[in-house]
């Protein structure tokens, strides 16, 4: 029998968690998924868990750039942690998640959303800084004013996603207890709640508008006076200088909103479950997985610092 549908014979006055869905509609492909999954998830803890060491290890990357990408990367390795161990229990043992656990889920994934929505502004800021105001960009990007933002990085998230938590788990779910997806997130679970949500779904718009599309309007506004600086320039060598340090953010930008949005941007979305599974999987596993490749493929800087680490750890060898 369909697993969704045994499922949707349990009501929630009989159960304490919910049941991840997740791959069950193909299960011949699960214990493909999962070993797919487990590759781009140990990369993606690779990737940013190197960035994170070499950011730190390495004088010549004690910079506002790196300091952000830092942070970028470590808000990356939270988010997958706390996604990925649970989908891939899933696809090979229990579907099981405590409601309780459910809603601790969903609060680290809007926090996370919320922090990369402001820290990539920020990067971009630091760009903006950088390009147009290069004499002062010690002065501006000075390393207090650096702590602070992301701090404000990291905090901005809290209230608004502690909020939307615990106002969705004080809706009444009742019929199936089976989420439709391989994480809890809004719009699956909205799905199992027997209560008017307009409200809800209102105000989680208007938040989402205001924590995704302000951001981003911020980092075009930004990208423009670059641009518009770059062109002034003299020197093709100067602005291809310029343009190359913006290369890698840019392509970031443009991998996290363009699914993002499509995720976030409608609470009950129109979209079949099994088709916002897709999307989900582009910035749940392939975008954090991306990112740290991006950067470090485009980015002589983080080469030539890993470069440098090989290399010790060579001479050290040799030595002993």
């Amino acid at each position: 029998m369909d697993p969704i549908v045994t499922v949707a014979r349990s009501n929630q006055s009989s159960i304490g968690e919910f049941l991840l869905l997740g791959f069950s509609h193909i299960p011949r492909l699960e214990p493909l998924l999962f070993v797919l999954f487990l590759g781009m998830f140990l990369i993606t803890m690779l990737g940013n868990g190197l960035i994170v060491f070499l950011t730190v290890a390495d004088a010549a990357l004690h910079t506002p750039m790196y300091f952000f990408l830092r942070n970028l990367a470590l808000v990356e390795i939270c988010f997958s942690l706390d996604i990925v161990p649970k989908m891939l229990e899933s696809l090979v043992a229990g579907r099981g998640i405590s409601l309780t656990g459910c809603a601790l889920q969903l609060f680290l994934i809007l926090s996370c959303v919320t922090s990369e929505c402001f820290l990539l502004t920020v990067m971009a800021y630091d760009r903006y800084v950088a390009i147009c105001h290069p004499l002062h960009y010690g002065v501006l990007m000075n390393p207090r004013l650096c702590l602070l933002l992301a701090l404000a990085c990291w905090m901005t998230g809290i209230p608004v996603s502690l909020l939307f938590t615990i106002w969705l788990f004080r809706f009444p779910f009742c019929g199936p207890r089976g989420v439709r997806h391989f994480l809890c997130d809004v719009a699956p679970l909205l799905r199992l709640v027997c209560a008017d949500t307009s409200l809800f779904e209102a105000y989680v718009l208007v938040a989402t508008v205001f924590v995704m599309m302000v951001p981003f309007s911020l980092i075009i506004v930004s990208y423009g006076h670059v641009l518009a600086a770059v062109i002034q320039m003299p020197s093709a060598t100067g602005r291809h200088k310029a343009l190359s340090t913006c290369t890698a953010h840019l392509i970031v930008v443009a991998l996290f909103y363009g699914t993002a949005c499509v995720i976030h941007l409608q609470p009950k979305s129109t979209y079949s479950p099994e088709s916002k599974q897709i999307v989900s999987l582009s910035y749940t596993l392939v975008t954090p997985m991306l990112n740290p490749i991006i950067y470090s493929l485009r980015n002589k800087e983080v080469k030539v610092a890993l470069w440098r680490l090989l290399g010790r750890k060579k001479s050290g060898l040799k030595t002993t």
